[in-house]
């Protein structure tokens, strides 16, 4: 079992790198995954509608399967969990069970529950550019607070982009109401992260305007 690092935001962000190369006799906890999914799903989204769901594969032959698919990158198979990140496309369904709630706490009234409803409807009617690009934002988000919550438990992940998509889908079973994000490993590194350069605040920040 891992213990808990107690690092600060800033110790977290600065030490997570992506890894490429895991330990495949690790395994996690169903608690610790747990309370890593739930901090990731702590990610703003808009409209509180929460675009994001994570597919998780610990099994072993499904995990091979993947293989192929993420083009024989061994760490989807190392890894103790490779996640799938995907991106709601229909989150307007979401509209009403979440404004029933916040309007059940008495976070909103009941007007506005009625105008955020119709708001996001209208957003989403006819408008399948808004979907996905809603989807991929904000399960974005979520990606990137579940690499945070990972590597503050002492785990590592990396971000991939670099997989037959139709082929993942299709494997997986997933519903059309979804698209994959990215697929993220998770575990323990074998091999630490190379460092990597970053470009100063000097050519990466623009003041006011171009």
């Amino acid at each position: 079992m891992t213990t808990e690092l107690k690092m600060t935001a800033e110790q977290v962000m600065e030490a997570r790198h992506s890894v490429r190369k895991y330990d495949p006799n690790v395994t996690i906890p169903q608690g610790e995954l747990n309370e890593i999914l739930r901090l990731a799903a702590s990610a703003p989204s808009s409209w509180n509608l929460q675009h994001w769901r994570f597919l998780v594969v610990t099994d072993p032959a499904i995990k091979e399967k993947l293989l192929p698919i993420a083009y024989g990158q061994q760490q989807v198979v190392d890894a103790y969990a490779t996640i799938i990140i995907l991106g709601d496309l229909e989150a307007y369904k979401s509209a009403r069970p979440v404004y029933d709630a916040a309007l059940e706490k008495g976070y909103v009234t009941e007007q506005v529950r009625d105008n955020m409803i119709a708001q996001i409807e209208g957003a989403y009617k006819n408008n399948p550019e808004i979907a996905r690009d809603e989807a991929i934002r904000n399960s974005s988000y979520a990606a990137m607070q579940l690499m945070l919550a990972a590597k503050a438990k002492g785990y590592d992940t990396c971000p991939m982009g670099g997989y037959d998509r139709d082929a993942l889908i299709k494997e997986l079973n997933i519903p059309s109401r979804y698209i994959p994000t990215l697929m993220l490993t998770l575990g323990k590194a074998s091999v630490q992260a190379y460092p990597t350069a970053r470009f100063g605040l000097d050519e990466l920040v623009i003041t006011n305007k171009f």
